[in-house]
Parts: structure tokens; sequence; C-alpha cells
């Protein structure tokens, strides 16, 4: 089994002080992260999870990719949660190429790779949703909301409907300042990931935007155990979180046994959450039959261990951990609002019913 690489053990290491200090800018002023996705294209990171005909690293295997990735993802957000949305979002739009773009496709994808071009993949939608319309000369109709990096980035891959199909991937273009509109992010965190609204109405729709057939998107496990890549961005902040926490304990601190049993369940909690966030991208990557719910109780572990380490900051900084310029402030910020990713109950649910059906089916009824 391939070993999974702790972000020490990453080759972009200490790439995460650098985000951080840049990350600063963007928290006070908020706007797109240029300079820190130019710092990632310097560390190498841009198109490692391409296609290897695009440029993209050669792995041993889907388990070493998903090593190497999980260290990525980790370290970045471990500087930065906004510029981890969008470097995982430009991964997850790397694998979809990796796994569906044709052959013309991929040799486009390199040709963009190799001027900087950065990718995100866009599904949340205000209704009636994104739709494909027309036969002879189909269409977009509808936009996407919550589209990180909206105006920003230069492609995106959506999601879009269509009579009598799934619903299937299309690339577009993800810079027009015409079709962006931010005025509605409007947040205490997340703020240089601009998550704003991107029009997609009367958009052009050729065969070579298409990628993958209909329903690929969707496609299981690989829809749903891919959580854990946003996992891993979101550790990367908890972890930074209690780092900058035991950083800024007051000696007198350090010696209140209280506070260091809290900070000690919070490192173990993180510990913990590590654990799963590795465990579901080895799964991942294997398909195995438990991946999806792998991912599943990784989402909910890390959600935990996210929430008690914004308190233990809180406690143990006290009104430290509040004052703007603060890194803890910033990253709990940050993770307060990443940390809402859509559904985290109904995926405990069912994780859940999964563990009672494959591992705890009932024998028999009690009399």
């Amino acid at each position: 089994m391939t070993a999974i690489l702790k972000p020490r053990d990453n080759p972009a290491a200490r790439l995460s002080d650098d985000l951080a200090r840049l990350g600063e800018r963007y928290d006070a002023v908020p706007r797109f992260p240029s300079e820190s996705l130019d710092l990632l294209v310097a560390r190498g990171l841009h198109g490692r999870f391409a296609p290897p005909e695009a440029g993209g690293e050669t792995f041993a295997d889907e388990e070493a990719c998903s090593a190497s990735m999980l260290a990525a993802l980790g370290e970045v957000g471990h500087g930065d949660l906004s510029v981890g949305r969008l470097f995982e979002g430009h991964v997850n739009a790397l694998l979809l190429f990796r796994w569906y773009g044709s052959a013309s496709q991929t040799k486009w994808l390199r040709k963009q790779l190799a001027r900087g071009a950065w990718f995100g993949v866009w599904a949340s939608e205000p209704p009636p949703g994104v739709r494909i319309d027309g036969s002879e000369s189909p269409r977009l109709t509808g936009g996407k909301s919550f589209a990180s990096g909206a105006g920003g980035i230069d492609w995106a891959v959506v999601t879009a409907g269509s009579e009598g199909e799934a619903r299937r991937l299309v690339v577009v273009c993800a810079n027009d300042p015409e079709r962006t509109d931010l005025s509605g992010w409007r947040v205490r965190g997340m703020r240089a990931s601009v998550s704003g609204s991107y029009d997609l109405e009367g958009m052009a729709v050729t065969d070579a935007m298409l990628l993958g057939e209909p329903g690929e998107y969707d496609r299981e496990p690989r829809f749903t155990a891919g959580a854990w890549r946003f996992c891993a961005v979101q550790l990367g902040g908890v972890e930074a979180l209690i780092a900058e926490t035991a950083r800024g304990m007051h000696p007198k601190s350090r010696e209140d046994a209280i506070l260091r049993q809290r900070f000690a369940k919070a490192h173990i909690a993180a510990r913990s959450a590590r654990f799963w966030v590795e465990e579901a991208a080895r799964k991942a990557a294997t398909e195995v039959d438990d991946a999806i719910t792998t991912a599943r109780i990784a989402r909910g572990v890390v959600e935990d261990a996210g929430l008690l380490a914004i308190e233990t900051a809180a406690r143990i900084l006290g009104t430290r951990s509040a004052f703007d310029g603060q890194r803890a402030d910033k990253i709990a910020r940050d993770l307060s609002l990443y940390l809402r990713q859509a559904g985290p109950d109904y995926a405990r649910d069912e994780a859940a019913k999964d563990i009672l059906t494959r591992e705890f089916a009932p024998v028999g009824t009690l009399p």
C-alpha cells in the first residue's frame, strides 16, 4: 500500500507560510488571489494532477496520485483556505479531464495549462438550473451560484441538464466580466475565493465543449467519495488553527491544566480527522465498496474537529482570537464558512444507515 504523505513530506513544504502572508492582503481587501495562484504555478502544483498527456505527473497508481494530492491540498489549505478552495476546484477539473477527456480535449488542456490557465468546477445553481437548449445550435440557459473564482479563473467545468438525458459537463469561459456578479459575496470568511454568480445565458455549446457523456459527473463512487478532497483542504485549515493556538498560548495558559486539556482534545480531534481523510482518499482511489461511506464519515469528523478547533482557539487565546490581522481570527472565519458544505447531516445519516446495514445487519427480532 502506498504511504499517505504528510504535509511535511510535500515537496511544496513551507508553501503554506507564503500563502498565509499573501492571504492577509486578500482578507483586508477582498479580491481574486492572483499572486497566490502564481505561487502555486511556481511551486509546480498547477498542472501536477493533469493527465500525463497534458503535462501532468505520471504516478505509479491511483493511490499514489491520491496520496500526493492529499498532501498538496492540505498544504495549500494550511496556508489559506480561500486559495485551497480554488486549488481544489482546479484539481477536480483536471481529474474530470483525466477521466473523461478526449484526445483533442487533452491536447487543448495541455496548451491552456502551458499558458498558466486556471480551472474550476461549478455545480451549484439557482432554480431552474443550467440547461442545454436547442438541437441544431444548442445554447446554455441559466447561471451558476457559489461559483468559486468567478471572473478570475479562466475556465470552468459546469453541470448542465438536457432534455431526456442525465446532466452533463460543459467547459465554459469563466473570466468574462460582463457575466460575473460578485456583489452578493459579502462574507466574513473565504473572501478571496470570490464565490459569486456567473451568467451562462446564451452561451453557445459546441461538441468540443462537452466533456464526457451524460451522467459522467454523477458516476459513483467518484462523485460522493471525492468529498475527501475538500475535506483535505479543510483539515489543513484545522491543523493551521491548532498550530496558531499553540503558538499564541500565554505561558500561564500552558500551566493551566484545564486549558491544556482543551488543547489536547482539539489536537486529538484533528489527528483523528487526518486518519479518516487519509482512509477516504485511499478508498476513493481504489473505489472499494465502502468508499462513499468512508468519505461521508470523514466529512463529519473534519467538521467536528474544525468546530472544536474554533472554540478552543477562542477559549485559549481569548479576545486576541477575534482581532483583525490575527491569523487565528482569519482561519476561524474561513473555516466557519467552508465547513458549511452542503448536506452535512444528510451525509452523516447516510453513513450511519450504511454502517448499520453493512456491519450490523439485524439477525432477528428481540422477544
